[in-house]
């Protein structure tokens, strides 16, 4: 079944909505903390509301927020385009990844699915595909169901993220990362294939402690993929 050409159906986006519900607490919180943390840097509700619709990356949007500033430069604004750049260039290997399973949708569907994929719906898809399913549908109905969820917390947090000013005091920070363990194990083929994902880990971990910035995420990236083609 898996060999099969891939289709798209509307029973597939319903799936790919149900199956997007248990990325909703962490999208939530994080996308609330978006809107809140907005809202004291002094960003519009339509500014905060803009990079929720259109950047659509909790790391870049937080990343950016730093950086954030009320007079703009060039050398501003090149500092954020590099550093958001950075930080997303994760997402060319999430895309990679999906091509053999996009290649014969059209190329209107394949953009707007490439622009709502995020780690959750990867995972998702990804767990998915290995269990034979085929529908194209449950990656764009995994997307904008979460992109919606991403704009409607974002909208609350805007003006209601202020009841939780603390949110690693009560361990809010980490739903999301609690979530991306669970939906790992299912896709658990031995140790040897987990052998990329150890090798992305200690790199990441050494980056991140002698090199100051985001580079610490493209390089467990590229490791990652390396140790995965050394081992193929």
């Amino acid at each position: 079944m898996s060999s099969s050409r891939p289709s798209f159906s509307v029973s597939g986006l319903r799936l790919g909505a149900r199956a997007a519900l248990p990325a909703f607490p962490g999208f939530i919180v994080f996308s609330m903390a978006f809107g809140t943390a907005a809202a004291q840097k002094g960003l519009s509700l339509g500014e905060t509301l803009g990079l929720s619709a259109f950047v659509y990356a909790g790391a870049s949007q937080m990343v950016g927020l730093e950086i954030w500033q009320k007079v703009w430069s060039p050398a501003t604004i090149l500092a954020i385009m590099t550093v958001t750049a950075v930080v997303n260039a994760r997402m060319i290997l999430l895309g990679a990844t999906l091509q053999p399973w996009l290649r014969h949708e059209p190329l209107p569907r394949t953009a707007l699915n490439l622009f709502l994929v995020t780690e959750a719906g990867w995972l998702i898809s990804t767990r998915y595909q290995s269990e034979g399913g085929r529908d194209t549908g449950l990656l764009l109905g995994c997307g904008v169901t979460l992109w919606l969820v991403w704009l409607a917390s974002t909208f609350t947090g805007y003006f209601a993220g202020a009841l939780v000013p603390e949110p690693r005091r009560f361990g809010l920070d980490l739903v999301m990362p609690v979530f991306f363990s669970v939906m790992l194990v299912p896709l658990w083929k031995g140790a040897r294939h987990a052998l990329p994902w150890l090798v992305a880990g200690l790199v990441s971990v050494a980056v991140h402690a002698f090199v100051p910035g985001y580079f610490f995420i493209v390089a467990g990236a590229l490791a990652g993929v390396i140790a995965g083609m050394l081992l193929e």
